[in-house]
Formats: C-alpha cells, sequence, structure tokens
C-alpha cells in the first residue's frame, strides 16, 4: 500500500477508534469535531477517505453520547449572548424561509445550523479548564498545521506564491486562511504562557512566528489590515512600550524587506483601490446588500448572489460579486434587523472579555482566565477588521471564541462563587496560635 492509502487508513482508523472513547466521555466528540472542521485531514488524502463524511459521523455519536450521558453535561449559560445568539438563529432561519433563492439559501442555513448546534454541545459538555483548554490545543494544533507549513512555504519561496488552506473548507482562500490565522496567534500565545514545559513555551513561540509569516505570505490585503489593527492593540496594551515598540519595528521591518515586489505592488493597492477592480466590485457588492437592507425588512437570503439581484439593487449590474464583508454579508442576507442583532451578538461578547478581565485582575488563580479573555478580545479585534473584507460571518471560529468566553466566564464565577472552607480557616488559626505560644515560651526562656 502506498503512502496516500496509508493516509486514508490512518484517518480512518483515528476517526472510527475515537467513537467507542466518545461514548464513554462525550466531550471527545467536541475534540474530534475540532480536528476535523479546521484541519480537514481527509482532505489531504487522495483516496477513498477524501469523500468520507467523517463529520457527520462524529457529530452524531457526540449528540448520542450527549444524550447518554446527562452526568456529564451542564445547562447552556445563562447569558444575555446566548439569548442573542438563539434570537439570530431563529431569525435567520425565517429570512432563509422568504429568500429570494430558498433551495441555494437552506443549503448555507444547514451548514450554519449545524456549527451552531455543536458549538451549543460544546458549551455543555465542556465544563471545566482541562477541558476548555484541550479544544484550544485542538483547534490551535490543526488550524496551525497549515500555519506552520505556509509559515515555512513563505521562506522557502521567498514570498512569491501565495499560502492556501484545507481544500473544500470556509478557509481554502488565501484570505480567508489568513484572517484565521492571525486570530488563531493570540491563542497560541495564550497556550504559551500557561504551559509549564519550556520546550512547550519555545515551540509556541516558534509557531506565532510561523503562522504571522504565512498570513503575510498569503498575499492577503485585509489580513494586513488586521495584523496592524493586532499589533497596534498588543503594543498599547504593552507594559513596555519603548522597548515593545523597537521589537515590533524591528519585526515588521524585516518582514516588509523580505517580500518580493509582487506583494509590495499588492498590498500598494489599498490605498489606490479606486483603480483596483477586486476593491471596486467589493464596494459595489456592498451598496447592492445595503440597497437590499433597505428594500426588504428580511434581506435577500443566504447566498443571494446573481445578475438578476445585482441588476436591480447594485450600481453596476454586471460587476457580481459576493460582499467579501461580514457586515454586509449580514446586512445583505439579513435585513436591518438581522444584521443589529449580530452586532449586539458581537458586541457583547467584546463586554464580556472585559468582564472577565475586570473579574479576574489580581487574582492568581485566575491569571489563565484574564489572560485567556484577553487573547480572545485581540482575536475578536482582528476578526472584526479583517472580516471588513471578507465573507466569513458564518465562519467557525469566532463563534468558537465567543463559546470560550462564556465557559471561562462560567468557570470563573464558579471558582469566585466556591464557599470558603471553614475548617481549615480554624485549623491554621490553630497552627498561627501555637506558633505564636511557642515563640513566646523560647523568648520568656532566653530571658
Amino acid at each position: 500500500m502506498g503512502e496516500l492509502g496509508l493516509r486514508d487508513l490512518l484517518i480512518t482508523l483515528v476517526v472510527f477508534g475515537s467513537i467507542p472513547m466518545i461514548f464513554k466521555r462525550p466531550y471527545i466528540g467536541i475534540l474530534m469535531w475540532c480536528w476535523l472542521g479546521y484541519m480537514s485531514p481527509h482532505r489531504l488524502t487522495y483516496g477513498f477517505a477524501y469523500e468520507m463524511p467523517f463529520a457527520a459521523i462524529i457529530a452524531a455519536s457526540t449528540l448520542l453520547s450527549f444524550l447518554m450521558n446527562k452526568d456529564q453535561r451542564q445547562p447552556l449559560p445563562k447569558d444575555s449572548i446566548v439569548t442573542l445568539w438563539w434570537v439570530f438563529i431563529i431569525w435567520c432561519g425565517l429570512t432563509t424561509f422568504f429568500a429570494f433563492y430558498p433551495a441555494d439559501a437552506w443549503l448555507i442555513y444547514k451548514k450554519f445550523l449545524k456549527i451552531i448546534i455543536m458549538t451549543f454541545v460544546m458549551l455543555m459538555l465542556v465544563t471545566d479548564k482541562d477541558k476548555l483548554n484541550k479544544v484550544i490545543w485542538v483547534i490551535a494544533l490543526a488550524l496551525g498545521f497549515f500555519g506552520v507549513k505556509g509559515g515555512v512555504f513563505t521562506i522557502l519561496t521567498g514570498g512569491s506564491s501565495r499560502v492556501w488552506g484545507p481544500p473544500g473548507s470556509f478557509i481554502e482562500g488565501n484570505n480567508e486562511l489568513a484572517l484565521a490565522l492571525l486570530m488563531l496567534i493570540p491563542l497560541v500565545n495564550y497556550l504559551r504562557v500557561v504551559s509549564v514545559k519550556q520546550w512547550v513555551k519555545y515551540g509556541c513561540l516558534g509557531a506565532m512566528v510561523l503562522i504571522g509569516i504565512a498570513a503575510i505570505g498569503s498575499q492577503s490585503r485585509g489580513a494586513l489590515l488586521a495584523a496592524g489593527a493586532m499589533v497596534f492593540y498588543f503594543w498599547t496594551k504593552s507594559d513596555k512600550k519603548v522597548a515593545s515598540g523597537i521589537l515590533l519595528a524591528i519585526v515588521v521591518v524585516n518582514i516588509y524587506l523580505f517580500m518580493p515586489q509582487g506583494w509590495h505592488d499588492r498590498m500598494d493597492t489599498i490605498a489606490t483601490y479606486q483603480t483596483d477592480g477586486s476593491a471596486m466590485g467589493r464596494i459595489n457588492a456592498w451598496w447592492e446588500a445595503f440597497n437590499v437592507a433597505n428594500d426588504r425588512i428580511l434581506g435577500a437570503g443566504f447566498n443571494h448572489y446573481s445578475a438578476e439581484i445585482f441588476a436591480i439593487y447594485a450600481p453596476n449590474p454586471t460587476d457580481v460579486h459576493a460582499a467579501h464583508s461580514i457586515y454586509f454579508q449580514v446586512l445583505g442576507g439579513q435585513g436591518w434587523i438581522g444584521f443589529i442583532i449580530f452586532m449586539a451578538f458581537c458586541i457583547s461578547s467584546l463586554r464580556l472579555s472585559k468582564k472577565i478581565a475586570v473579574k479576574t485582575k489580581n487574582i492568581e488563580k485566575l491569571d489563565w482566565a484574564n489572560l485567556l479573555s484577553k487573547m480572545i478580545y485581540v482575536s475578536l479585534i482582528a476578526y472584526a477588521v479583517g472580516g471588513s473584507f471578507l465573507s466569513l460571518a458564518y465562519f467557525d471560529l469566532p463563534y468558537h471564541l465567543i463559546a470560550m468566553l462564556l465557559l471561562t466566564n462560567l468557570i470563573v464565577d464558579k471558582e469566585l462563587n466556591k464557599p470558603m472552607d471553614h475548617t481549615k480557616n480554624k485549623d491554621n488559626s490553630k497552627k498561627e496560635k501555637t506558633a505564636r505560644v511557642e515563640v513566646l515560651g523560647k523568648g520568656l526562656s532566653n530571658v
């Protein structure tokens, strides 16, 4: 059997071999779901595994185990974010029913619904810090695989070729992969800080560098803007602004000098977007989305981009493009009401991050939560900026990040609400009194 056949066999064995463990501990199904979702390992094969519905098999196994193991789950967090989440899902279902192209819209809605259902299952199965960290590790390793590989590829090719993501996924395109990688860097930094072993810390640091190089090597203009926003935010929050500013300047200058002329030419079009056909096509699609939302309270529904719709609503009816913006993607598809719900959901998530940071400040045992909330905030900032130029409103990662925030907040509240152990306090008081008596006795005997 050749190498390609071995890949098919290995991935199949891993997936089916995990099912007995999933039935014993259902949260393992979440780990497998994240691995398959972000890495799409079956797409790295060329045999029978390429088209296997591994994600559906794992999802079905996880849901069945979820129902069977009631003692291993918790209720959904009681938070306004979860309420907004439900409202947005229901609204999207309504807009799908009245979409311009219901059959096409239903395909996207069904895919989005599967992501949200499994994310809700994650919220109920990840019940402690250890499980949460395992989820973060799986996402970091699965998605980081393409970042590390892409970083090495960029260095070896001198940045002359673009970096691409796994075929058939949300992040197959160079632009989409670049944004996902930038969102991943803060999570890898969190893992670097909380890890105990030095080799893991150095490994995470090296991965962060390669992931950043891969994002730049994707030649994505949106990713460059998102990277700039992330770097600026990190710098503003740094305790050593002069030292960190010099270090960042050195890194930026070296990357700038390393990249080839073709990369510089492409990045220069950010300032001269009026002469760039791709940029003007996006602006045309944004106007189409704006006009649709003004005309239809329910929007046009998912996947509505066609010559017919653009002929009615776009300034340039012949230049048909997808929205290439999370904001206009939601606005055109779900209307103004859906857009407002979506923005309220996103803003509430950023506020929750700040809330967690305040609650855990100067509490040593919750330093991990303080750091994680801040890193997720940075990831969401990258998504907010980079997503302005990409159609990734229904991509897994931002919803998983928000789920991580909700879980972190839940774990923090459990820890803060733990009753004090009065028995230990009494024992400590007795020990302190005994020690004081002993010291006093020694002092008297010396006198």
